[in-house]
């Protein structure tokens, strides 16, 4: 599949219906062979006016679109729009908001929205496979400070440190330089120590500070640890990786998004993840990488703004 080198030739590549229709049936189906995504068959017609197939066999839906079966489904944005948006999000080293999305494509600020909601949910990234080798386990606060937030707000909040933020666990597999991020409830022992032992293999070597729950470890693991108040390296005993990525995913959400509510911070952890991970690569690849995600994955919007999860409260950066 060939993808465009750069955010120029995706815009132009992309303009013709023709090269994203090319594009979207290699993508979907590599031997080009089009197929009905809700019975496989592969007796269908393409109706050029719609531009949809139609399959013969008898079932509901009969006719289908490229966009039917992935992320872009019942979209009326086109996909001249839809696959920039893709190469923008999947390259840009600091994100890009809807605001600027918007101004971009020409779609409302909320459309835009959608958009990279959708498009985070095919850069999520899940494996069975357990790290191994050397890993960097820490944790860190996402939320403003309170002496930027609104009186009214700024009393709700009880305690120091990370009272009214978002707690995020991240491990980082030194071999590979990949990170792993999850959006924890708290920072205490089991909760810490329950997500290393479900990410790590046994007998690995687990790098972490002195935070007291991550004591007990040495029982299945080589735990090493960094008493920052006497230094932050000691040899290969630190913690330098992970908080590197930590500065790199503020920098993005302060920077980029300036608020994020709690219910949706796991997609904007995905999305800087998926970066990070993929560094190594070019634009072209990670473009390619995200484009072939998007298949038998769908989000609606009523699914995106319920409000069945965490309390939405916002989290100003």
């Amino acid at each position: 599949m060939n993808a465009p080198r750069t955010l120029q030739e995706a815009i132009t590549f992309f303009s013709d219906f023709v090269n994203c229709q090319r594009f979207m049936i290699e993508l979907r189906w590599p031997d080009a062979k089009v197929r009905c995504p809700t019975c496989q068959s592969e007796k269908v017609t393409y109706l050029a006016n719609p531009r949809v197939w139609k399959c013969y066999a008898k079932h509901p839906r009969a006719k289908f679109s490229l966009k039917v079966g992935t992320i872009l489904e019942d979209s009326p944005v086109g996909l001249e729009k839809w696959l920039p948006a893709i190469w923008l999000l999947a390259n840009c080293k600091n994100g890009i908001s809807s605001y600027e999305l918007h101004r971009a494509l020409g779609v409302t600020q909320k459309t835009a929205w959608f958009m990279l909601q959708r498009i985070r949910l095919a850069m999520q990234s899940g494996s069975f496979e357990k790290l191994s080798g050397g890993v960097e386990a820490d944790e860190t606060f996402i939320g403003g400070l309170a002496r930027f937030m609104h009186k009214d707000k700024k009393a709700k909040i009880t305690g120091t440190g990370g009272a009214g933020k978002a707690i995020v666990m991240g491990l980082l597999e030194r071999d590979t330089g990949k990170v792993r991020l999850k959006h924890v409830p708290n920072v205490q022992h089991r909760t810490l120590q329950q997500e290393i032992r479900e990410q790590v293999k046994p007998g690995s070597q687990i790098f972490t500070d002195d935070w007291i729950a991550y004591n007990g470890l040495d029982s299945d693991y080589a735990h090493k640890v960094i008493n920052h108040a006497e230094a932050y390296v000691k040899g290969n005993v630190h913690t330098n990786g992970i908080e590197n990525f930590w500065s790199l995913l503020k920098r993005c959400l302060k920077g980029t998004y300036v608020s994020v509510e709690p219910f949706h911070l796991f997609r904007y952890l995905d999305e800087q993840a998926f970066r990070y991970n993929e560094r190594k690569g070019n634009d072209a690849s990670r473009f390619a990488k995200v484009a072939g995600a998007i298949v038998d994955r769908r989000l609606t919007y009523a699914k995106l703004t319920g409000k069945t999860g965490p309390a939405a409260e916002v989290l100003s950066m």
